[in-house]
């Protein structure tokens, strides 16, 4: 078994991240960042993968940033080793593949931070999720943005500066986590979702990921103008004729990615 902290692997249009320190509960240490990154941007310009899949080898997610890791940083150095932790916020939005994420066991501070970024969540029912930074002396605010996003200032407020663990069906309650399933269904369910989203014409998801996305980066009315400009982008391309014909034929589209 490999002992690198990130494993990679490609099956059917699927990109898998594997993340692998399970001894240390998934916590995040520098390579394991730089890898994670790495990761997520090959797979983001591999033509072959249309979906990406991050899940855990071990009993836990990720419980965070290693903490006897940050006790060795500097002072002058804390803000490029914690802008290193908070990467993959900016990795993920960036791409122009969805990413999956599936969570099994507890998904806290750094490591919900992650599962938050993610595009969509599958959950195992015994996961626990949680911005618990707080409750050591710390501050999950690299987490707390992609939260702000999904849940509102009050309860990520809440959240933020409480530290609770919340149940995998807590979070699908507040909008986290998209499907809650039996601990011993996670994998299905998550191969599920991927492999229809690897069906859609990967222009259209890629276009929807992109116009969804702006909305947090522009006002109300430059994110609906820049919907329509995406919009209009694939509606010139071969893959949205190949759609529309498909649906009046009544048969299968296949996609060329032009």
């Amino acid at each position: 078994m490999t002992t690198s902290p990130i494993i990679t692997e490609k099956s059917d249009q699927k990109g898998y991240i594997t993340l692998n320190r399970p001894e240390a509960h998934n916590t995040f240490s520098t390579e394991f960042a730089l890898l994670l990154n790495k990761a997520l941007e090959d797979f983001d310009k591999d033509e072959d993968i249309r979906v990406v899949i991050i899940r855990n080898n071990g009993n836990n997610f990720s419980t965070g940033i290693d903490l006897r890791e940050l006790e060795t940083v500097e002072d002058s150095k804390l803000l490029e080793f914690i802008s290193l932790m908070d990467r993959h916020n900016h990795t993920i939005a960036n791409m122009k593949k969805p990413v999956l994420s599936s969570v099994k066991g507890y998904c806290v501070a750094n490591g919900a931070g992650l599962s938050f970024a993610c595009d969509m969540t599958v959950a195992a029912e015994s996961a626990r999720f949680g911005t618990t930074a707080v409750n050591i002396g710390l501050i999950c605010t690299g987490p707390g943005i992609p939260l702000i996003a999904n849940v509102g200032r009050k309860k990520a407020m809440e959240m933020v500066l409480l530290g609770e663990l919340l149940s995998a069906q807590q979070t699908h309650e507040l909008g986290l986590v998209n499907w809650v399933v039996a601990d011993d269904e996670l994998d299905a369910k998550t191969e599920e979702i991927a492999d229809k989203l690897a069906s859609k014409s990967p222009f259209a998801v890629s276009a929807g990921k992109r116009g969804l996305s702006a909305a947090y980066d522009l006002g109300y009315h430059a994110s609906i103008d820049n919907g329509s400009k995406v919009f209009a982008a694939l509606c010139a391309t071969e893959d949205a004729a190949e759609g529309i014909r498909a649906f009046l034929e009544k048969r299968k589209a296949e996609w060329k990615l032009r």
